[in-house]
């Protein structure tokens, strides 16, 4: 019976022990286990675990001898945290992810998440910004028909898209890395400010700005326990709960941010201020009902 692990991440974690524990893996048993293709375990080990000392032999891939065992909990639970699988879990204490990569365990756990974006075309580029983050080197490209100078500081993964977030001018800003071309790292070396890595740290959302808007919304009991379950806005806000209603707060880089939101929730969330965006929806809707 075929084992399903729905997340690059899990799948990576479970294959990153086999190997550390000494284990020589086959591309076919990995498909079976895993229940994707033989080109998706092939990018697994070859890219998504490049940074390895992996050999291949014989149609066999295993770690070298002098690597074995060096990966310990810490470096797993890193890992985890890196591949954005942390926050699904209650604990990643060690005994819990001991039963987590358990073959018989992890039976009990299925992980429906978003489709990631396809960027194995764009691996060079991906490596050349990700070394000049590290190194805090100036990089040049074009984006949007412009040459653009920024000083780079984070490859930011949300709902399966990669963005650059970085320093154009004295402006944060961010870029779509799918549409990033002619990427070229400088010798020139710049000093991160820590308010900006903080900001970027601490925001839900991948458009980054200093200048947010707060906005205030009503929440109808029918459907408050979703926000209560889990965080739907960014940078959401639990100001009151009430018999019937949630009061919730946000912030967001612009108006069309929170209005796609709103729209999917209607009828049950009413924007309270500011009163512009509320009948900038009824606007629109209106529009929409009318044509």
């Amino acid at each position: 019976m075929k084992k399903e692990h729905d997340t690059i991440a899990t799948r990576l974690t479970i294959i990153l022990t086999k190997l550390n524990q000494g284990e020589k893996l086959q591309i076919d048993e990995l498909v079976d286990e895993f229940n994707v293709t033989a080109r998706t375990i092939q990018r697994d080990l070859n890219n998504r675990l490049s940074y390895l000392p992996i050999k291949k032999e014989g149609g066999y891939y295993y770690l070298e001898e002098y690597y074995l065992g060096k990966l310990n909990f810490e470096d797993i639970k890193n890992f985890a945290t890196l591949s954005g699988i942390k926050g699904l879990y209650p604990t990643l204490q060690d005994g819990f992810i001991t039963d987590m990569l358990s073959s018989k365990i992890n039976k009990a756990y299925l992980i429906k998440g978003h489709n990631y974006e396809n960027i194995s075309d764009k691996s060079t580029e991906f490596k050349l910004i990700e070394s000049a983050i590290v190194e805090t080197r100036e990089i040049h490209f074009h984006y949007k028909d412009k040459k653009r100078v920024v000083y780079p500081y984070k490859l930011v993964n949300s709902k399966g898209i990669w963005y650059l977030a970085g320093v154009e001018g004295e402006t944060l800003k961010t870029f779509t890395f799918s549409k990033i071309v002619d990427v070229a790292s400088i010798n020139v070396l710049f000093e991160k400010d820590a308010k900006i890595s903080q900001i970027i740290e601490d925001d839900d959302n991948v458009w980054f700005t200093q200048n947010q808007i707060e906005v205030l919304l009503e929440v109808d009991e029918s459907v408050s326990e979703y926000f209560l379950r889990r965080k739907i806005l960014p940078n959401q806000n639990i100001l009151e709960k009430r018999e019937d209603k949630l009061l919730i707060s946000t912030k967001v880089s612009f108006d069309e941010e929170i209005l796609k939101i709103v729209r999917y929730w209607i009828p049950n969330v009413k924007i309270i201020s500011p009163i512009y965006l509320q009948e900038k929806l009824e606007t629109t809707l209106k529009n929409y009902l009318n044509s």
